[in-house]
């Protein structure tokens, strides 16, 4: 076996060679030899190149994965060898190769299963996972291997920890010395100096709840992290884990049941938090989008209007609510000063109304517009739900995430928000307004970033009374109301002649003020090409304010300065602008 694997060094080395130069020099250029540093292939690329070298990368990770570590640092002394001398660097001593499998025959159910689908029968392939960092542990430094030398046939050999064994080291049962003639040694002596130590982190992803169904409970895995993939990734980022399936024993409670818990050990992790919008846009989607403003060129109120009906569509009417919600989505554009300070980009919106008004409605499709989504409720939520929990594991506290970091870069949505306490909803002012969490707990300090939307709908405290003030009608705090920069009141009055109009449209799901000419293009605006165009819209414009409407706010500011009875809610929008 160990002459099988020296085999394969050579069309390894040469793989890199021929199609990493620029990374080995690179790494060849770096002035610490000390270092990890990663070496990244492509595996349809290999695949390609080499496919038996690929298929036991993918059917015995375990074992060649070292191999092409080794061949890597052959590459490189090679690479080395033939730099100038004055871009030549010092040989480095640990090289890791990691494996990219995007776009490779392993993006498949079978080999890029769902956390919840993860089974016996995926120990020992490289399997990939993808999901949200939940928890993320402390940096350790973990006993890599260690030498021993055998005490009849004079010649050391390394023994590694094994992660079953919680990461112990044991030694073999006789001499594992391959030789014509073994010499069944059973004594062995310890080699000074011979311990090598790597950066040691375990995190903690969970399934998506974007891809889950109703009732579905999210299943979690735990991730060690090595070397150079420590600190990558923290608590509330997308990542794509590639690695090796294996079990590791749970730490020892006291009247608890001790069991094997599966564990990915990662070759190579990948954040796509940049990449969660990764929606595919084809240049046909983009033409499509192009033609319908120039249908609509002379009348561009008229092609909004067909873009908001697609919002929300089993509620009727309402085109101010839905034009917030599309504003919402959308976003404005992040602002900072001369001194550094950041004013944020995204809007928060509050719906308050009646029951029966569709509030729940409107956070729901909200939720499947936006690439990633938190939706929860203000009566099953704690402000350790909310923000971040302090949760002990194995005798170490670690930070575990809530909703407003699982949603960062995306939407949370809260329903029901008057039903949250008054402390809980105190946790929220910093995670919307300087869009960060700070986290004092169990000796953790830290702080999180929440560079989300929330998208809050909340019922008024009895009968809604126009005449007092916002703050009175929904039991919630001005410093509170001042974050949300849209607040919509829904009332429901009793107006036969719109009941009648409502009740027709529920009945025939068709919108009635649907016209002839238009019914082709309001089609035309689907779940999935609704998503698409709000993702193009946020990425691809940023808005500028008009001097038109500069004179307008700054009059309205002026407005409310003046009257007796304002608060600080009203004057929040002015603000912010």
């Amino acid at each position: 076996m160990e002459k099988e694997k020296e085999n394969w060094e050579m069309p390894m080395a040469t793989f890199l060679i021929d199609h990493h130069s620029d990374q080995l020099r690179s790494i060849s250029s770096s002035p610490d030899p000390n270092l990890h540093f990663p070496l990244f292939i492509d595996y349809a690329e290999l695949m390609e190149d080499n496919p038996r070298i690929a298929r036991l990368l993918f059917a015995q990770p375990k074992t060649y994965l070292p191999v092409f570590d080794d061949a890597a640092l052959w590459a490189h002394k090679i690479v080395l060898r033939e730099m100038p001398d004055d871009k030549k660097g010092v040989e480095k001593k640990f090289i890791h190769v990691r494996i990219n499998i995007s776009g490779s025959p392993l993006e498949c159910p079978e080999t890029f299963p769902s956390i919840g689908r993860v089974r016996v029968h995926h120990r020992g392939i490289l399997l990939t996972l993808k999901g949200i960092v939940i928890r993320s542990g402390a940096i350790k430094m973990h006993e890599g291997e260690r030498k021993y030398i055998c005490q009849k046939c004079k010649n050391s050999f390394p023994v590694y920890p094994e992660v079953e064994a919680r990461n112990s080291i044991s030694l073999p049962s006789i001499c594992p010395i391959q030789q014509s003639k073994p010499c069944g040694g059973t004594k062995f002596q310890y080699e000074e100096n011979t311990i090598v130590c790597h950066d040691y982190q375990e995190i903690k992803i969970q399934e998506s709840t974007q891809v889950l169904g109703v009732g579905a409970i999210p299943r979690s895995i735990l991730v060690i992290l090595k070397d150079d993939l420590v600190d990558v990734v923290k608590a509330g980022d997308d990542v794509i884990v590639t690695g090796l399936l294996t079990a590791k024993w749970s730490p020892e409670l006291k009247d608890v049941r001790c069991d094997l818990d599966p564990v990915l050990i990662a070759n190579n992790i990948r954040r796509i938090n940049e990449l969660k919008s990764e929606i595919d846009i084809s240049d046909d989607m983009v033409k499509k989008f192009e033609q319908f403003w120039v249908h609509f060129k002379d009348s561009p109120l008229k092609g909004r209007n067909a873009i908001l009906r697609a919002i929300c569509p089993q509620v009727f009417g309402l085109f101010t609510v839905k034009l917030a919600v599309a504003l919402t989505l959308i976003g404005g554009v992040q602002h900072v000063d001369a001194s550094g300070t950041r004013v944020r980009g995204e809007s928060h919106l509050l719906l308050v109304g009646d029951p029966g008004t569709g509030k729940s409605q409107f956070l729901k499709f909200a939720a499947k517009l936006s690439n990633r989504s938190v939706i929860t409720t203000g009566l099953g939520s704690t402000s350790a739900g909310l923000t971040v929990t302090a949760v002990k594991d194995g005798g170490e506290w670690m930070l575990e995430a809530g909703a407003l970091v699982l949603a960062d870069g995306g939407l949370c949505c809260i329903d029901e928000f008057d039903s949250m306490r008054e402390h809980d909803r105190a946790t929220i002012h910093e995670a919307m307004e300087q869009q960060t969490i700070s986290v004092a707990k169990a000796g953790l300090v830290t702080t999180l970033s929440t560079r989300t939307t929330v998208f809050g709908a909340t019922n008024p405290k009895g009968q809604y009374d126009p005449d007092q003030p916002l703050s009175i009608n929904t039991t919630l705090s001005g410093p509170l109301l001042s974050r949300f920069d849209i607040v919509l009141v829904l009332l429901d009055t009793k107006n036969p002649d719109w009941d009648a109009v409502v009740s027709s449209h529920i009945l025939s799901e068709a919108e009635l003020d649907r016209t002839t000419n238009d019914e082709d293009l309001v089609n035309s605006w689907p779940l999935p090409t609704l998503k698409r165009y709000i993702h193009y819209v946020k990425e691809h414009f940023r808005p500028v304010l008009t001097r038109e409407a500069e004179i307008v706010i700054s009059s309205y500011y002026q407005l409310q300065r003046k009257s007796a009875t304002h608060n600080a809610e009203q004057l929040s929008v002015c603000w912010k602008v």
